[in-house]
């Protein structure tokens, strides 16, 4: 009985994460759209987008964000955002942790989803991992954005790997471009999203998500043949936060 009442408890979660997803959506539909047409009023839909749409979610689950800052993001300059990646909560929580206008680069199946899938494929940078053709473009797109003044934000694991892996291992992309660009990498830990609101359906719980916004990286001294070895700091930084946890002194 009492599996059965958590089970229909979860379920029920998860379909409230829906609604929430599709209510600011239907509500602030053709604003969304005026601003999703053209590059130049993307500022505009990342503010609808952080403040009335990852908002309006976060606490209608009751996952209010906490994050803390080792370092602050200045409010012009394009950095390069990297985080671990567990949960559909990343994406809402991202945006709340920077308020400067960043593009998602992400795996192209997500444009496969009701209402959200529309919008992403039309502001972020959609990714065939399979096709080697499509890794290239993402750089000549993601670099049209960076000289926009934008920020890009990635998830080096380059998927969300199985719940008992603490951190997978990363992909060189997001580095290569940050040295390409000579822009700060952000390392970002996400503490809580995995327990929330993972993957798997009956699962998932109301509580704050801690973030903590690691310090930076300066790419000014790396060269393209140090990439591999950006990555390796960076993942090494982001696994230790995740070990010790979010109280761990800067």
């Amino acid at each position: 009985m009492w599996v059965m009442v958590k089970k229909t408890g979860h379920a029920l979660y998860r379909i409230w994460f829906y609604i929430l997803v599709a209510i600011p959506i239907l509500i602030f539909w053709p604003l969304l759209l005026i601003f999703a047409i053209s590059e130049k009023t993307y500022p505009q839909f990342f503010w609808l987008a952080r403040n009335l749409w990852a908002t309006v979610i976060l606490y209608g689950m009751g996952c209010p964000p906490q994050i803390r800052y080792c370092e602050q993001l200045k409010q012009k300059g394009s950095y390069m955002l990297v985080a671990n990646h567990t949960s559909m909560l990343d994406i809402m929580l991202m945006l709340r942790v920077s308020r400067n206008p960043f593009v998602f680069v992400g795996k192209k199946e997500l444009a496969n989803l009701p209402l959200f899938g529309f919008f992403y494929k039309r502001v972020c940078i959609l990714v065939d991992r399979e096709d080697t053709r499509s890794r290239s473009a993402v750089y000549r797109r993601a670099e049209k954005r960076l000289e926009d003044g934008l920020s890009i934000c990635i998830f080096p694991e380059g998927g969300v790997p199985e719940e008992s892996i603490t951190l997978d291992t990363f992909k060189d992309g997001a580095f290569k471009m940050a040295i390409a660009h000579k822009i700060q990498v952000v390392p970002i830990t996400f503490y809580d999203n995995k327990q929330r609101f993972p993957f798997r359906f009956f699962s998932g719980s109301p509580g704050p998500l801690r973030a903590r916004v690691n310090h930076f990286y300066h790419t000014d001294t790396y060269t393209s043949a140090d990439a591999s070895s950006l990555r390796n700091e960076v993942r090494d930084l982001i696994l230790e936060s995740l070990q010790k946890g979010p109280k761990t002194p800067c």
